[in-house]
């Protein structure tokens, strides 16, 4: 467990303390023991989540606090499933703010970048496809609908290459599934996402794990997070990386691994106006753009949920929930974030796992928080 403790003055513009007699130099720290309790009693009493495990971190501070429970340590290496969608995102909008090297707007229409005859409406844009309004249709076909969905199923599957399973979703039609215009309707996950991931290897000029290293990985100081393509196999997962596969074919929604410490930076960059490792990965403005609503009927932006507040007033609350139960969140009014893995890998029941998260634990950090700020 990692403690709030006041830094270096060199490392922050901005002190822990100062003169003002409302910020006293020994002011309280944040006492986080009432949400360890949550998700140490969460992975004793859940049978599907035998462990559990979260970093919270401090826009200016840092990493403030760690924990682990059950058959989690604070280095385990787990599957992120949708919470890898802010990280997609994150590398897109990268892509798109480097006018100097890369020919590419991300609210272009897509049939500008690929090289492709498609199937689908020539209007759509990246924008749409990583907000879930393409008009593809989306991710919850393949358990509705599965027969119907199966000529788009590459996006799951860890064989061939990215451009390989892109040209295909762009090409092959879905004819017994509804589909819309492009930015009239939500329609969360599936093709549109991968699709996303075939336009980022060809503007960038690399793989997407070559982007991947050049504009996050490498200014953030990632040591393990990285993108592959074990949904399919996903409850074999033993927390080793080396048994990531699918490099060639990541899957762009849903196929990230990651421990704390690595998702932690990627936190830090969103609350931080873009600048991580010391480098400025993005823009405020590009930072500010993913969190834009763009479907208000449910609360969506790109990669983020948008949680409306339960008191009123603005929204300060973001949050990037997955299928195995992770989720990671920022909160923008209290200038901290935070992330906690699950491993649900039977798929049956992860959004008890996020959704405790989100009505139960979040709350009691929020009061810690706010009991000494």
């Amino acid at each position: 467990m990692i403690r709030f403790a006041c830094l270096l003055l060199g490392l922050f513009l901005i002190a822990c303390s100062d003169s003002s007699d409302d910020n006293p130099p020994d002011k309280a720290l944040p006492d986080f023991t009432m949400a360890d309790t949550w998700l140490e009693s969460f992975v004793a009493t859940e049978p599907l989540f035998p462990g559990g495990s979260m970093i919270i971190v401090d826009e200016t501070a840092g990493v403030i606090h760690k924990s682990a429970f059950g058959n989690q340590s604070e280095d385990s290496v787990v599957l992120l499933a949708s919470t890898s969608k802010v990280p997609t995102v994150t590398l897109l909008m990268a892509l798109h703010e480097d006018d100097a090297n890369v020919n590419f707007d991300i609210s272009a229409p897509i049939t500008n970048y690929l090289p492709w005859l498609g199937v689908w409406d020539s209007a759509i844009t990246t924008e749409n496809l990583v907000s879930n309004r393409s008009g593809i249709p989306g991710l919850f076909n393949i358990f509705i609908r599965p027969a119907d969905y199966a000529p788009h199923l590459c996006q799951f599957l860890p064989a061939g290459t990215l451009l390989e399973c892109a040209e295909t979703l762009f090409t092959t039609p879905l004819p017994n599934l509804p589909s819309t215009k492009p930015n009239t309707a939500f329609d969360y996950g599936g093709s549109q996402w991968q699709l996303a991931g075939g336009v980022a290897e060809l503007v960038g000029g690399g793989t997407w794990h070559q982007l991947w290293d050049q504009y996050i990985a490498e200014p953030c100081g990632l040591q393990v997070a990285r993108f592959g393509n074990n949904l399919s196999l996903s409850d074999g997962w033993d927390g080793n990386p080396d048994g990531l596969v699918g490099l060639a074919n990541p899957n762009i929604e849903g196929g990230m691994m990651s421990d704390l410490d690595d998702y932690a930076k990627l936190i830090s960059l969103h609350l931080n106006d873009g600048a991580c490792g010391g480098n400025q990965v993005l823009s405020p403005e590009g930072v500010a753009f993913m969190r834009k609503d763009r479907s208000p009927e449910v609360g969506y932006g790109m990669g983020w949920w948008i949680k409306a507040p339960k008191q009123g007033g603005s929204v300060y609350l973001y949050d990037d929930p997955g299928y195995y139960g992770s989720i990671s969140w920022i909160d923008i009014k209290r200038g901290y974030g935070a992330v906690v893995f699950f491993e649900e890998y039977t798929g049956t029941a992860g959004g008890v796992g996020s959704g405790g998260v989100a009505s139960q634990l979040i709350p009691i950090i929020e009061d810690a928080l706010d009991a000494v700020r």
